[in-house]
């Protein structure tokens, strides 16, 4: 599909990898950002595809922004048209029907981090590291850091993170909730397949479990469960529905096997 950026399938019904491939520290520059904005806008398209695992190989997720595209000359140094095929590309995976996870090998970092928050999941290796170092460049994440950091990790922390720039190893990741999980780097790939492949089978109603989290977070809590409400009145509307509750009355709970539609 791109020279980057590739959506492929994997040994797993239902589960589509996209593969960020671009040597050596999969950087990402406007024609990155371009690339996943075209391959978010096939998955909306695929109701074959149930859950997405991204990856950026064995060694390292997202480096970061391609650095060499920053303007430093002039009086006029707008970076916006750099930065804005990413923030479409993090908001249009982040709003996918999808299951999504990140799966994170090496560095995460500035835009890495920003693209690898955007998914649902993110499964990290033991020498994965994260981070939102644009401070020490004189300038703030421009892709969603200042906004998905903090709903993820907490206000105070995501300051702390942003103002120092600092590096956050996989631990610490963890302990503070920005990763879902963490392995063994040479499992990272495998665990995130396996965590995603059970969403894969699973019912319709997971994508409107889905929106109404997503649509409602920053809403306040009574607009927000109107949100709720309307996804609770879609689910209705699928066949997994009436699969879940005919099996569930005839043979208990946990038994249904579900179409995903």
């Amino acid at each position: 599909m791109g020279e980057f950026v590739n959506l492929e399938e994997t040994e797993v019904e239902g589960v589509a990898l996209v593969r960020l491939d671009r040597p050596k520290v999969n950087a990402l520059n406007t024609q990155v950002g371009l690339e996943f904005v075209e391959v978010a806008k096939e998955l909306e398209q695929r109701s074959d595809i149930r859950a997405v695992v991204i990856w950026g190989g064995p060694r390292v997720f997202a480096a970061g922004a391609d650095i060499g595209e920053f303007p430093i000359e002039g009086d006029d140094r707008d970076p916006t048209g750099m930065v804005d095929p990413l923030i479409e590309a993090n908001d249009r995976i982040e709003s996918l029907s999808q299951i999504t996870v990140s799966a994170v090998n090496g560095y995460a970092l500035g835009g890495g981090c920003e693209l690898c928050m955007a998914t649902d999941f993110r499964v990290a290796g033991e020498g994965a590291v994260f981070g939102q170092p644009e401070i020490l460049l004189g300038i703030i994440p421009g892709a969603g850091g200042t906004q998905r950091l903090p709903r993820l990790v907490g206000v105070t922390k995501a300051k702390e993170i942003i103002y120092s720039g600092r590096m956050v190893k996989s631990a610490e990741a963890l302990e503070l909730g920005l990763v879902s999980s963490v392995v063994p780097d040479e499992d990272v790939f495998r665990a995130a397949l396996d965590m995603v492949a059970p969403y894969a089978r699973g019912a319709a109603a997971l994508a409107n479990a889905k929106r109404a989290i997503m649509d409602g977070m920053h809403l306040p809590v009574q607009e927000a469960v109107q949100v709720e409400r309307r996804e609770f009145k879609a689910a209705f509307t699928t066949d997994d529905q009436v699969i879940g509750v005919t099996s569930f009355l005839e043979n208990g709970p946990g038994k249904a096997t579900f179409t995903g539609r």
